[in-house]
């Protein structure tokens, strides 16, 4: 048997091929499965913020962080997909892997999302221009500069981000931004045009 091996890896290479693709399947029933339990919240959860038409053909959900520098570079592909594709609509979905810094600005972004989901984007765009982590003053500079004002960020955004972490542990997220695109999950930052490609072809399947 070593030595047929030894003689033709390709019976080895195979098999390995066959293997990830298990794993692959086995991967995407386990997302499939969250998806199904949680849509409600995925999709239709008015305590987080969203952007695009308000009856979608295909609701993206993005995973993301304001200290993760792949979310900054990804961040601006959010409106842009939905000026692109009327049908389209963005979710955020706030996951504060990096830092302290990281779960303050997710809880006062929310937190304008509830209050003033008008002044939503503007904040969401201001904290993600700081270059490098935030820390208290820089997110009082970005509520400054965006024009809101968050004392004390609510209860309810410390659920919401509970919930996402809850939900993207689940669905084996490791990392930001982690983007849901139909059934399939695209990690960390592209090209636009691949991003656009994606979204593309899943609208498609719909």
């Amino acid at each position: 048997m070593q030595e047929t091996l030894l003689k033709h890896p390709e019976i080895l290479a195979a098999a390995a091929e066959r293997l990830d693709q298990q794993d692959a399947q086995a991967n995407q029933q386990i997302v499939n499965k969250v998806i199904a339990d949680n849509s409600d919240f995925l999709f239709r959860d008015a305590n987080s913020p969203r952007i695009g038409t308000e009856h979608p053909r295909l609701t993206l959900v993005v995973f993301t962080d304001y200290n993760c520098p792949y979310c900054k570079k990804f961040d601006p592909y959010l409106e842009k997909i939905v000026e692109k594709h009327p049908d389209v609509a963005v979710v955020f979905k706030f996951l504060p892997f990096r830092s302290e810094s990281s779960l303050t600005s997710a809880r006062d972004a929310l937190t304008v999302w509830r209050a003033h989901p008008e002044q939503f984007m503007k904040f969401n765009h201001t904290l993600m221009a700081k270059k490098g982590y935030h820390d208290d003053a820089s997110i009082q500079e970005a509520q400054k500069r965006a024009g809101v004002n968050v004392t004390t960020p609510d209860d309810e955004s410390l659920v919401t981000i509970k919930r996402s972490l809850i939900i993207a542990e689940k669905m084996g997220i490791q990392g930001t931004p982690a983007t849901l695109i139909g059934e399939g999950l695209l990690p960390g930052w592209v090209l636009f045009e691949q991003f656009d490609e994606m979204v593309s072809d899943a609208l498609k399947n719909r």
